[in-house]
């Protein structure tokens, strides 16, 4: 076998190795990636936060967990640097949406240069609902940057314990 051959072969082995990678990454990540598009901005100063939202949209993370207790399904969802009212929250069929708006946040100092700048936009994230739940008694809460969103279980999903006797 030749050198050149060898090297090709060792190539392709480690390319395919590199998507399977990629792959992998992509399954797991997939449900936390979040695409943020220009939201919506004032008329007072449309030209800079126009230019801000467009180099910030793109795709980010919104950490989340979904836990299944007895009787409820809870999701915890990290939205730092937003306002009660920035988000919209709906069930649709097996799924619980949480739609929202990242405002745009600017610092600048110029002696010493000092410059912040925060845009992330609107952004959607649906997740899937492991049991079916009884929307209308849903509770939301955020506090210090994390969103936790309650749904219990309709009646007939949740889990019941059955006391059996052995003899």
């Amino acid at each position: 076998m030749s050198t050149l051959h060898q090297l090709r072969e060792g190539l392709n082995e480690a390319w395919e190795s590199v998507v399977d990678g990629w792959q992998k990454l992509y399954r797991r990540a997939a449900g936390a990636l979040t695409r943020f598009t220009p939201g919506r901005k004032s008329a007072a100063d449309e030209q800079e936060s126009r230019e801000i939202a467009i180099r910030s949209a793109g795709w980010g993370v919104l950490a989340a967990e979904v836990f299944d207790d007895d009787d409820k399904v809870v999701i915890r969802m990290e939205a730092p640097g937003m306002e009660r009212d920035d988000f919209d929250i709906e069930v649709l069929d097996d799924y619980l949406v949480v739609r929202g708006e990242k405002r745009i946040e600017r610092n600048r100092t110029e002696g010493r240069y000092h410059v912040m700048e925060c845009a992330y936009g609107s952004f959607e994230r649906a997740f899937p609902l492991p049991e079916e739940v009884t929307a209308a008694e849903a509770s939301a809460s955020y506090d210090k940057g994390v969103l936790k969103i309650e749904l219990p279980k309709s009646a007939q999903r949740r889990r019941k314990v059955i006391k059996v006797d052995i003899d």
